[in-house]
């Protein structure tokens, strides 16, 4: 099928304004994934894998067979979606065409993903300027289902996924940031008020439990605003 560039590059400028439009990081991630299936030629389903020190994480996969896929690439320590989304390299698209054929990469992955009928699949690194944010996943049950038109419109997605992700998560940083300093503030209040401490001294009592305990300072500021004191 040849993709109408002109159609699909609509439907990105539409894509763009919905993932502003979510709110929560969750809610983002679930609309990249939906929309690599509707846009994305011979997607089936998508996932976003994250690979921290071999431990991977499954984001909003649109079915239980990319979370089966994800799960077996960590126990493997091998596949195309674990590679890009933990390489150095300047490679930033794998793809397997067919399952079905012999392959000299990723052999003990892909013979254990056609038990789990995956045809075909690719995976993109999602990427900004600063920072590497995982890869987003296109799996088909079909072999052969994806083609340059598919990897080309998987990378424009991954263009905007990227930016939208990174910008997701900013935003809940910086209000994680605003509620934590406001949690801090009011905890201060009670203790100054309960034992009759200077600013300074209300702080320096949570920063020197904190250290104390080996815990963060907006959990024992939380306890203090629901319990009224420390312990």
């Amino acid at each position: 099928m040849t993709v109408d560039w002109q159609i699909f590059a609509r439907q990105m400028a539409s894509l763009s304004r919905d993932l502003l439009a979510q709110q929560s990081v969750d809610d983002t991630l679930e609309r990249i994934t939906r929309a690599a299936t509707e846009l994305v030629e011979g997607c089936e389903a998508a996932g976003i894998l994250l690979v921290r020190d071999k431990e991977v994480r499954s984001l909003a996969p649109t079915e239980q067979l990319v979370i089966d896929s994800d799960r077996l690439q960590e126990s493997l320590a091998e596949g195309p979606c674990f590679d890009v989304a933990r390489t150095a390299s300047e490679e930033r698209t794998f793809r397997i065409r067919d399952f079905t054929a012999e392959t000299e990469h990723w052999p003990a992955y892909v013979s254990r993903a056609r038990e789990l009928g995956i045809g075909s699949m690719m995976g993109i690194l999602l990427y900004t300027e600063d920072e590497d944010l995982g890869a987003l996943n296109f799996y088909s049950r079909r072999p052969g289902a994806f083609t340059e038109a598919s990897e080309t419109a998987g990378w424009l997605l991954a263009s905007h996924a990227a930016v939208a992700f990174s910008s997701a998560r900013q935003h809940a940083q910086m209000q994680q940031a605003i509620e934590t300093r406001h949690t801090i503030g009011e905890a201060m209040g009670i203790l100054m008020g309960s034992h009759k401490l200077t600013e300074k001294q209300a702080f320096d009592v949570l920063r020197r439990y904190s250290q104390e305990r080996n815990e963060k300072l907006r959990d024992v500021a939380r306890r203090v605003c629901e319990g009224g004191r420390l312990t």
